[in-house]
């Protein structure tokens, strides 16, 4: 098979590392395992649509494992233990990034070099940090799970796990949900994504986040009749009629909704408007791009019955319906895109000594995701899940975007105590 490649300055840096193969050195110590796993996959280019050699590479390296079972499906690559455990936890990470903005390849930075950001200088003093696309968003993690799905061998009582447990690595998180490796796989093997509860690894301090917020996005339209602009009454200005669009989104007071002791603020906004033909032409159409976040006490179908009533009709991919109710009542409706909420999956018993030990070694407790993630994924198939990763945050997708080598030390001791 043959993959895309980086074109430019990034390709000759590519075609160099193309020629790594992921292995973990296990006569050094547990941190040194950690930060080489981070280094060797940080170094392979994966920017969406790039996934497929590092695909290869875990799938390899997977499949060095005895103890476990390897699958893959496109560029999504699952690895399952078979203890006979009571329950089995499921360990999920993307694999792709997003686009790189000069930092790309990656770098590790010694204390005091100036490309270390100020905030994590301070909360880490004397620290190396990895820089460079991917380092939160979510290598960091994946790096992590890898160790751990090396070490898990069942052979030691420190290795051996109360759980089963399944390694996915999936394509495609970054862009269009249609692309998406972890949906793929539940459509295409739902045998392969079976479990009792589910940790995503995208990026959170190593602090848990619960649930997320689901997202529907549709343009709210106008209509109206096209004239030159020199005899405009003789049309009707689409444009203009907008404006009660732009009055409803203004008046909107975004709610806070506790789900399960959690906090999650909503959000209602335009994010594009569009309109007319000409700089001479009364508009006929003007639409205005709206992107509705809500919390995870709804449903879909709820969300969407705020917005333009229950019976409106509207749905992916059958164009304009007049909302019958809701926020946007009168006005034509035409969905663009939606993704469920999910619960904050904490009321289970492995969530809750989760929760305890997170609190313990870190002294946070749970926050509400308020972005979407594939959490939801698996809300839908009835596995509670959480957010828990490696990694800032507000770091993700930043072109300075860095991740300090204690982080995976962190989450690999807190995955590991809780496992173990």
């Amino acid at each position: 098979m043959r993959y895309p490649r980086p074109s430019g300055p990034l390709a000759a840096v590519h075609a160099t590392l193309m020629g790594m193969t992921l292995e973990l050195n296990r006569n050094t110590s547990k941190n040194e395992q950690l930060s080489s796993l981070l280094t060797q996959i940080m170094e392979n280019f994966s920017v969406s649509d790039n996934e497929g050699p590092l695909a290869d590479e875990i799938e390899a390296f997977l499949k060095t494992q005895a103890h476990l079972t390897v699958h893959r499906h496109g560029d999504t690559v699952v690895a399952s233990t078979d203890f006979d455990k009571p329950s089995r936890v499921i360990l999920a990470g993307h694999i792709d990034t997003v686009p790189v903005i000069d930092n790309f390849p990656p770098r590790w930075l010694e204390p005091g070099d100036p490309l270390i950001r100020e905030d994590i200088a301070k909360a880490h003093p004397g620290e190396r940090v990895l820089w460079g696309r991917g380092a939160t968003d979510m290598k960091a993690s994946d790096a992590v799970m890898l160790y751990l799905a090396a070490v898990l061998d069942g052979r030691t009582v420190e290795s051996d796990p109360k759980v089963d447990l399944t390694y996915v690595f999936y394509d495609h998180e970054e862009v269009a949900a249609e692309k998406n490796g972890l949906r793929k796989v539940v459509e295409a093997h739902p045998d392969w994504i079976q479990g009792d509860f589910a940790i995503i690894g995208e990026p959170t301090s190593c602090g848990i986040e619960g649930g997320c917020n689901g997202t529907i996005r549709f343009d709210v339209i106008t209509h109206g009749v096209a004239a030159h602009s020199a005899r405009a009454w003789m049309g009707e200005n689409a444009i203009h009629k907008a404006a009660e669009i732009l009055n409803r989104l203004n008046a909107y007071e975004p709610a806070t909704v506790n789900v399960d002791g959690l906090d999650y603020r909503e959000g209602l906004n335009a994010t594009l408007i569009s309109g007319g033909k000409g700089t001479n032409v009364i508009p006929d159409e003007c639409r205005v791009h709206v992107n509705y976040r809500f919390a995870p006490d709804k449903s879909l179908e709820e969300a969407k019955a705020l917005m333009m009533g229950a019976d409106a009709g509207a749905e992916l991919g059958n164009g304009e319906h007049t909302a019958t109710g809701g926020v946007f009542e009168g006005y034509g409706i035409e969905m663009k895109d939606e993704s469920p909420s999910a619960r904050p999956g904490l009321t289970a018993s492995l969530a809750q000594d989760l929760v305890r030990l997170v609190k313990e070694r870190t002294g946070r407790d749970p926050l509400a995701k308020l972005g979407w993630t594939d959490v939801a994924r698996f809300s839908q198939l009835g596995i509670p899940a959480v957010n828990l990763g490696a990694g800032d945050p507000l770091l993700a997708h930043k072109h300075d975007e860095q991740v300090p080598e204690s982080d995976l030390a962190l989450l690999a001791d807190l995955l590991l105590d809780w496992l173990v």
